[in-house]
């Protein structure tokens, strides 16, 4: 790879109808390079922050992946989806008269069961693998994929508005989710609608947050990939936004990368913790902090040091 080609991270603002990986092939025109990858897949109907690695930012997104985030969602009462979400039509409706019963108390109730650490099953339309298969490409051959329960962490999940439209059959709530990650929001719609016997989906979803990379940041797609695009977010800068910084010298870092366990001096990392090691304001590796207080390098960053 030349030293010449793009990287470093990017924060895109997703637009609605396109998939993650859709995106990732406009990033590669954009910048005239295949070495693009993404951080945490979000479904086309989905919009907000994906986050890109370019050239070695591709390595430093495994490290993103696991980070906490945030989205907006429209939860829709009253009907659901063999997707749980708006990518697919209606398929069960409620009874008129069970949905008249569904209050604003009763809603809030069961959006309060789904806070804190949650046993959840994701959705059967999701990308997890089943036997080495997708969960989705086994769903569309019909088969009925039955998922096991993970556990996730909702650490905030807010009501923002709710709209009664029984006449027309359904309740639109507008929610604010802080989750894990590995938490599908559809499924939580999903079991918001079963637990009040109406059934439920989403029909929006924005993603604002992902760790401490915010939407306001995000860079919006243009129609035509002529216009010249924006610089990269810096390595060490985008590590230094979800983890520990230790600072080495240059002999340090070279050692570090040829695989030998560093001695960190004055760092406040614990043990067993994963930290950004830079050198010159230069990432040169993702590293675990030993028992002992030595770094070993987990992921290392290619550069000239010489």
């Amino acid at each position: 790879m030349s030293e010449s080609s793009p990287q470093g991270i990017l924060v895109c603002d997703k637009p609605q109808g396109l998939s993650s990986h859709g995106v990732v092939s406009r990033i590669r025109r954009w910048y005239g390079t295949k070495k693009v990858g993404h951080a945490g897949t979000l479904d086309p109907m989905a919009t907000g922050v994906l986050v890109l690695g370019l050239g070695r930012g591709t390595k430093l997104l495994t490290y993103i992946t696991g980070v906490s985030k945030t989205y907006l969602a429209t939860i829709r009462l009253g009907s659901s989806t063999p997707t749980d979400d708006a990518d697919s039509g209606p398929d069960c409706f409620a009874v008129p008269a069970d949905l008249a019963t569904v209050d604003t108390p009763a809603i809030e109730a069961a959006v309060a069961k789904l806070r804190g650490p949650i046993d959840q099953v994701p959705s059967a339309v999701s990308a997890i693998k089943v036997d080495g298969k997708r969960s989705y490409a086994r769903v569309r051959a019909g088969e009925d994929v039955q998922l096991k329960a993970r556990r996730v962490e909702i650490s905030s999940f807010e009501i923002i508005d709710i709209r009664f439209s029984a006449a027309d059959g359904h309740i639109d709530v507008d929610v604010e989710v802080d989750c894990s990650s590995g938490t599908y929001v559809r499924a939580l719609a999903r079991d918001i609608g079963t637990d009040l016997g109406v059934y439920g989906h989403l029909t929006a979803l924005r993603r604002t947050r992902v760790g401490d990379f915010e939407l306001d940041q995000a860079v919006t797609l243009p129609a035509d990939l002529d216009t010249a695009p924006p610089a990269l977010m810096p390595l060490a800068e985008a590590a230094r936004t979800f983890l520990p910084v230790v600072t080495v010298r240059t002999e340090q870092a070279i050692a570090l990368m040829q695989g030998k366990v560093v001695a960190t001096e004055g760092s406040s990392a614990s043990a067993d913790s994963v930290v950004a090691v830079i050198c010159d304001d230069v990432l040169v590796s993702v590293a675990e902090v030993r028992r002992d207080g030595g770094l070993k390098s987990l992921t290392a960053f290619a550069i000239d040091l010489a």
